[in-house]
């Protein structure tokens, strides 16, 4: 999430009750979790384990709850809770704010457009021309939806990311982080019914321009779609994935976190995706493999008991 302007790191030292270490003087641009950062951006982390990770990322100012040495030009703002400290920011530059109608007043739906009743629009959302929304779609505070895009009935866009600290040394393990982040679904998008769509945890989920979403199918937070994108019934992908331009995903296929998929990949039905793919292939199965070498495979399991018999016979 990029703040309206620059804020002091001296500033977001006060509103957290924060020492500084290191760059007094930074002004920061926005707040990001680690896998979005940015340079300007705000991190926090609370574990050893992400300490190095965090610190060497291109965060400029690292909330962190223990003092250790930090590169020049960057800040650490030590805190005893890094994650309430982050949790106190989300909340000051992007409060809650309960609707009072179906259709915010500071909304902005273009020409041509029809949102058909029922539909929920939410606070600050753009919404371009000629799109149509049908019945019980929701679109969530601060989303945008560009030009020509039409989103079928009961479909969620903008849902909070399901994104949790974890911590097994406190009474609630699981404590929700803030969801601050976006959805931007470019122009001439398609998304079926029945469809969730969740915001990135502090950055943007985007569908990419020309793509086609079928009923049913779930994307996660921070996840980026690209151009010209086909995606069929049933499929769910996880947050922080890259998926590139032209990928055709078939019915339940299953896809983990934080990897990419190459350009024109093809991922057949039922298919469970691990590790990055390479762009231009054709994938099947679970764990997924080129459909190619997968179909081979299971042509020889199929022979097993022919080979067995073979081999039983040889020793009588």
């Amino acid at each position: 999430m990029q703040f309206p302007a620059p804020v002091s790191v001296q500033w977001i030292a006060d509103l957290i009750g924060a020492k500084i270490i290191g760059n007094q003087n930074g002004q920061a641009t926005g707040i990001n979790e680690l896998h979005k950062v940015e340079p300007g951006d705000l991190v926090f982390v609370d574990h050893p384990k992400y300490y190095a990770k965090c610190i060497n990322s291109d965060a400029s100012f690292i909330i962190i709850n223990q003092e250790t040495d930090v590169p020049e030009g960057k800040a650490l703002l030590l805190v005893d809770q890094p994650f309430e400290a982050y949790s106190r920011i989300i909340g000051h530059f992007r409060p809650f704010e309960p609707a009072g109608k179906m259709i915010s007043d500071s909304s902005t739906i273009g020409e041509g457009t029809v949102v058909y009743p029922s539909a929920f629009v939410g606070h600050h959302v753009i919404i371009g021309k000629n799109c149509i929304i049908h019945p019980h779609v929701t679109i969530m505070d601060h989303c945008i939806i560009g030009d020509n895009v039409i989103i079928q009935a009961s479909t969620v866009i903008g849902s909070d990311a399901f994104y949790y600290n974890t911590k097994k040394d406190r009474e609630v393990w699981y404590k929700k982080m803030p969801s601050c982040g976006r959805v931007i679904i470019e122009d001439d998008v398609e998304i079926g019914a029945g469809c969730t769509i969740d915001r990135g945890v502090s950055h943007d989920t985007i569908i990419g321009k020309g793509t086609k979403m079928d009923n049913h199918i779930h994307l996660g937070h921070d996840t980026v779609i690209g151009k010209n994108g086909l995606f069929a019934a049933g499929s769910a992908i996880a947050g922080v994935v890259n998926i590139g331009n032209g990928v055709t995903v078939w019915g339940q296929a299953g896809i983990s976190k934080t990897l990419s998929i190459g350009d024109n990949a093809v991922l057949l039905a039922k298919s469970g995706v691990a590790g990055d793919l390479e762009g231009g292939k054709v994938y099947w199965g679970s764990p997924v493999e080129e459909a190619g070498i997968k179909k081979r495979e299971l042509i020889w399991i199929k022979r097993i008991p022919e080979l067995w018999e073979k081999v039983m016979s040889k020793k009588d």
